[in-house]
């Protein structure tokens, strides 16, 4: 047993000769630096931590700032901090910070005040993108007389969605700019591997055909060549949806991948695959916007009975077996005559 050299009680364990209590007594357990400097990119607003940036409310990263530069006594561990801010000038935030901390197994409690300063800066994804940084560049382009614009502007947005799902693991993955030329969009990326992604995604997506360049444009630090690259994707005619022809039949295209396609026959309503190299022969007969609706007035097992969106005559069609048909439906002309797109 050990005994208190101030107060003489008797204790399991003393901090320097002193028990508990009296070791406690009147002793600063923590304290904080005058000031606490807190980057923020001026661009973006996300909040600098050493090398790294993460995206924070102000008013949390401020506490933060003030909790994380807490230093206990050796003889202390901290157990849990709250903080609280209050501005006093623009930038500039008076912060308390309350701590818990373990004493040789026992809870004690102090508090300590410091000052956040915002000190406005830019970070280096920002500094690269205000600088119109780019190692790629993706070319999206069609056939202006085939491809409907918004198709081009579709693929724009799965590009931008794409970047969206990359950069939240990694900052430095951005579009530095997008802007249309003749016959489709030029983007202009970060980084080699994300264009790469990109284009391929687009080539999956519409089994679209794709070409690489490459351009030197200088050299690293240790002498190895820095490369651009351009990555051209060529949007087919095709889109899902569309009306097709294909080896002498007429089908629905329902789906578009890296590997092939599916379609389904309007004649009898089977479904088949068709592999990737067959799908340069496909010939647009209808988009799917342009399919026109038709109202249902009656049907029947195997086939329905609408009117002639172009007369008002009524028009028999066969359907699917099994499908579910609403007031309206659509329907493609071929030779005069209609036909049933399910």
């Amino acid at each position: 047993m050990n005994f208190c050299v101030k107060c003489g009680e008797e204790a399991e364990q003393t901090m320097g000769g002193l028990c508990a209590a009296c070791f406690l007594d009147g002793r600063k357990l923590m304290s904080l630096p005058h000031h606490v400097d807190l980057n923020v990119c001026a661009n973006c607003g996300d909040i600098g931590r050493g090398e790294s940036w993460v995206t924070k409310d102000l008013p949390e990263a401020i506490e933060e700032a003030a909790k994380r530069s807490v230093v206990p006594i050796k003889e202390a561990k901290v157990v849990r901090t709250e903080a609280s801010s209050v501005e006093q000038e623009p930038y500039t935030y008076a912060v308390t910070v309350d701590a818990l901390l373990d004493i040789g197994g026992h809870a004690a409690e102090d508090s300590a005040s410091t000052i956040v300063r915002i000190k406005n800066t830019v970070c280096k994804r920002c500094s690269r993108q205000l600088g119109n940084y780019y190692e790629a560049i993706l070319q999206i382009r069609a056939d202006p007389k085939n491809v409907p614009h918004g198709t081009v502007r579709e693929a724009l947005n799965r590009v931008e969605n794409l970047v969206d799902a990359n950069s939240v693991h990694n900052r430095q993955l951005f579009i530095t700019k997008s802007e249309e030329v003749q016959g489709g969009i030029d983007v202009y990326l970060s980084s080699i591997s994300l264009g790469k992604a990109a284009a391929k995604d687009l080539a999956d997506a519409y089994c679209a055909e794709t070409k690489e360049a490459f351009k030197l444009v200088g050299q690293t630090d240790d002498g190895q060549g820095m490369y651009r690259i351009t990555y051209l994707v060529r949007l087919p005619d095709f889109h899902a949806g569309d009306v097709i022809l294909f080896e002498g039949r007429y089908f629905k295209l329902t789906r578009v991948s890296g590997s092939g396609a599916k379609v389904i026959d309007l004649m009898n309503f089977r479904e088949r695959a068709v592999k990737r190299s067959d799908m340069p022969s496909f010939k647009v007969h209808e988009r799917a916007e342009d399919l026109r609706e038709a109202v249902v007035v009656s049907k029947g097992k195997g086939e329905i009975q609408i009117l002639d969106p172009s007369n008002y005559s009524t028009a028999d069609l066969n359907v699917p077996d099994g499908a579910e048909i609403g007031d309206t439906v659509k329907v493609a002309e071929i030779d005069n005559i209609l036909y049933y797109v399910p």
